[in-house]
C-alpha cells in the first residue's frame, strides 16, 4: 500500500483506536491464504467485540474507499475478493 491511508482527510473523523485496529488487521492478513481468511475474520470479529470496536455502515464505506485509493493493483484484487467473501 502506498502512502498512509490513515492520514487521509476522509477518515479524520473516525477514532484513532478504530483505525489502529484496522491497520493491525491489514498487516496480520497480508500473508493469509483464501482458506485461512474465514477463520481469521471470525477471530477478528471476536477481537473487535472484546475491545468494543464496531463500525457503522458509513464508516465501512469511507474506510474502504480510502484504502482503495492507496492500494496497489494486487491489493485491490485482494480487497475485491475479501469483499465478495464477506457479502456471502
Amino acid at each position: 500500500m502506498t502512502g498512509n491511508w490513515m492520514d487521509d482527510p476522509a477518515v479524520a473523523h473516525i477514532s484513532k483506536s478504530k483505525l489502529d485496529f484496522l491497520q493491525s488487521l491489514v498487516f496480520e492478513s497480508q500473508s493469509l491464504t483464501k482458506e485461512q481468511m474465514m477463520p481469521f475474520f471470525m477471530a477478528i470479529a471476536k477481537r473487535g467485540m472484546d475491545n468494543h470496536i464496531s463500525f457503522s455502515k458509513d464508516e465501512v464505506e469511507i474506510i474502504t474507499t480510502t484504502i482503495r485509493k492507496y492500494s496497489t493493483p494486487e491489493e485491490l484484487e485482494k480487497i475485491d475478493k475479501l469483499t465478495k467473501l464477506i457479502k456471502r
